[in-house]
């Protein structure tokens, strides 16, 4: 970590040895970088102070992380994680530092290896930093995209490694916005054409009733959050642009039927409101030099009372299959307001519980089984 590490023993008045403590410095580029990572009146630096038995101190041209060793590694890696975001050009905000505290108690998720012949093929990811994330090849309005926990890294370099990836997991991960990040980056990378985004037109627990305008006006609030995600990365001049064109095409699930898309990234959004016929349809229109990325929330299915969701059926189906990667995350992975996160956790909780109460069979699996 190019650190210098000392070491130093405490003793109280009567003699009783207190935990050691480390210090660790870590080089600072400029007084501006710090200035960022404390946070405005220091608010940053507390969050972190508050979780760790360790102080993050400012030293001349360096920081000092001082406290008892496994705190000091931990707080050490939040700090250098944090520090990488800065030199990328990215504005630090409060999620980012709770994302990567998370990320640092947790140490959990694996990412997968490019293999020698990928070397040379055109990648929609730059290197990975120190912390092992990579970063995408497009930016959004908030600075340069990456993966902000080590699950959401394995999304990443699972997407840049097989063509069908199914992203499954509760709301505020991450799963659409990174497989439209990488579908972004591959179609600015020449790896694609054109990209393909889609979704089933289901209604969310509500009758819109009738919709005036044309076939476009019609289904346009069901795909409104998929352009939100397109507006963040290009400019409405170039989004437009490209949809006139057919660079960019976004549609129901419905129109996807009787095609073959060749050098396509295809994403599926809101999955789990696919049917079953609907999501083997969808899967069978992936052509050559093709990727397909499936993402959804099977606890928010929003078909009809008994019917069976498609991406359930087709995680179940598919999960032992070369070439696919099925990717689960969960409530740690939530990078959305620090509320979301506890929502979901209570929600899911509750859920849990009727289950249990009813006498019911649990939920998918990551291998998109159903347990017990």
């Amino acid at each position: 970590m190019g650190a210098e590490t000392a070491h130093a023993e405490l003793e109280t008045p009567k003699g009783r040895r207190l935990p050691r403590h480390e210090s660790v410095r870590i080089g600072l580029q400029n007084i501006a970088e710090a200035q960022q990572l404390f946070g405005q009146q220091d608010s940053f630096l507390r969050l972190i102070e508050q979780r760790f038995q360790a102080r993050v101190l400012l030293r001349s041209d360096s920081l000092e992380v001082v406290g008892v060793p496994h705190a000091v590694a931990t707080v050490v890696d939040i700090v250098e994680e944090l520090l990488e975001l800065i030199r990328a050009g990215h504005r630090l905000q409060i999620q980012d530092v709770r994302t990567a505290i998370r990320a640092a108690q947790t140490s959990t998720g694996s990412s997968e290896r490019r293999t020698e012949e990928d070397v040379d093929k055109p990648s929609a990811v730059s290197a990975s930093p120190s912390d092992g994330f990579p970063v995408l090849s497009v930016s959004s309005k908030r600075g340069p995209i990456r993966p902000r926990s080590p699950r959401q890294a394995a999304y990443v370099e699972a997407i840049h490694a097989y063509d069908l990836v199914f992203g499954i997991g509760p709301a505020g991960t991450g799963k659409t916005y990174l497989a439209m990040a990488m579908a972004a980056s591959a179609l600015k990378a020449g790896i694609v054409d054109r990209i393909i985004m889609t979704r089933p037109a289901v209604e969310a627990g509500e009758k819109l009733g009738f919709l005036p305008g044309d076939l476009q006006a019609k289904v346009d609030p069901y795909l409104r959050p998929l352009y939100d995600a397109l507006y963040d990365m290009f400019p409405l001049r170039v989004v437009e642009q490209y949809v006139e064109r057919g660079v960019i095409e976004i549609a129901p699930l419905a129109f996807m039927r009787g095609r073959t898309l060749n050098r396509s990234f295809v994403v599926l959004d809101e999955a789990q409101n696919a049917t079953i016929a609907q999501m083997k349809m969808f899967l069978t229109r992936l052509g050559f030099d093709s990727k397909a990325v499936v993402t959804g929330d099977i606890t928010q299915s929003d078909l009809p009372q008994g019917s069976r969701s498609g991406l359930v059926d087709a995680v179940g189906v598919l999960s032992n299959i070369d070439g696919i990667s099925i990717i689960q995350f969960t409530t740690a992975d939530v990078v959305r307001h620090e509320l979301v996160q506890r929502i979901v956790e209570a929600y899911a909780a509750n859920e849990q519980g009727a289950d249990s109460d009813n006498g019911q069979p649990s939920r998918l699996t990551s291998t998109g089984t159903e347990s017990s």
